[in-house]
């Protein structure tokens, strides 16, 4: 993704007391809380072992930006009530057809199904370990 101006990012506010979490856990929240909203392709990609952006992304695929802006506030919502949590940076909610959400070690894309394919992050990270949306389940059970 290149540089974002300042009218494309928006900074948080500094959180209180965020809840520690482990990053895997997070990740699979937000997994969690995009499926409340019917996202689609849901895959968690393990970078923390190739990348020092972050230890996850979340690549999810909504189907208008009514969807993704939909998923986007299910997301803060459910991290700021489980774990007094706010992304630290939110990218794409005015664009509407790549939001980003960024909770430092967790990195979440949320795509209509055109951008995700033109940019193709899976492809990309393509050597960082990949958890599909048929397995999200059943790691969540192993965190309750």
């Amino acid at each position: 993704m290149s540089k974002l101006s300042p009218q494309q990012s928006v900074s948080t506010e500094e959180q209180t007391n965020p809840i520690a979490v482990d990053s895997k856990e997070l990740a699979l929240q937000i997994a969690d809380a995009a499926e409340d909203k019917k996202a689609e392709d849901i895959v968690l990609l393990d970078v923390s072992e190739v990348s020092y952006l972050a230890d996850y992304f979340v690549i999810i695929t909504g189907f208008s930006g009514t969807q993704l802006k939909a998923i986007a506030e299910s997301i803060d919502k459910k991290i700021e009530a489980g774990y007094n949590r706010l992304p630290i940076r939110v990218s794409g909610k005015k664009e509407g057809n790549w939001i980003v959400l960024d909770y430092e070690d967790v990195i979440v894309h949320i795509f209509l199904t055109e951008e995700r394919e033109y940019n193709n992050l899976e492809e990309l990270w393509g050597h960082a370990e990949r958890i599909e949306s048929d397995n999200i389940r059943v790691c969540l059970m192993s965190y309750r």
